[in-house]
């Protein structure tokens, strides 16, 4: 059985977090592809052109220049082409409000970037494993941020 290569979308504009990301990536040892955005108007332009191959994943920063990840994922669940396209919310904020707004707006999942390398690369693997079983659906409320204790579980 021949296993897919994962086409993973990041848009993030911190340098460092990118690097991790990758790097988090090459440890896991997935087949995979990285596209990395480091604004939200480049990131619309990607996705919107129609030459390109729309990701399997998006992980979308909410803090961007030029358009920022509340726009993104706004435009993007009111897309006909992207609506289907799981976007994984990836913040250094965990506050209550926004995390309600992300979730009533058509987030898949929401991660808390953390500061240990360790957890950050097992959260990406929760995370991959959750959007490779090729379930697009929602969540329940419950199970929408993805934390270290719950990706230690699965």
């Amino acid at each position: 059985m021949k296993i897919k290569q994962l086409n993973i979308l990041l848009a993030d504009d911190d340098t460092d977090d990118c690097i991790f990301f990758k790097k988090a990536l090459d440890e896991l040892l997935l087949s995979t592809h990285l596209t990395v955005m480091h604004d939200g108007e480049q990131l619309m332009q990607l996705l919107f052109n129609e030459t390109i191959e729309s990701p399997d994943v998006l992980f979308l920063d909410l803090n961007m220049p030029r358009k920022n990840g509340f726009e993104c994922l706004s435009e993007i669940k009111l897309s006909k082409k992207l609506n289907q396209l799981p976007v994984i919310i990836f913040s250094t904020s965990l506050e209550q409000e926004v995390v309600n707004q992300l979730y009533q707006n058509g987030a898949q999942y929401f991660i808390r970037k953390p500061s240990a390398f360790s957890q950050f690369k097992k959260i990406i693997q929760h995370s991959l494993a959750l959007i490779a079983k090729e379930n697009i659906s929602q969540p329940t409320r419950e199970d929408f941020v993805i934390t270290v204790q719950n990706s230690l579980i699965g």
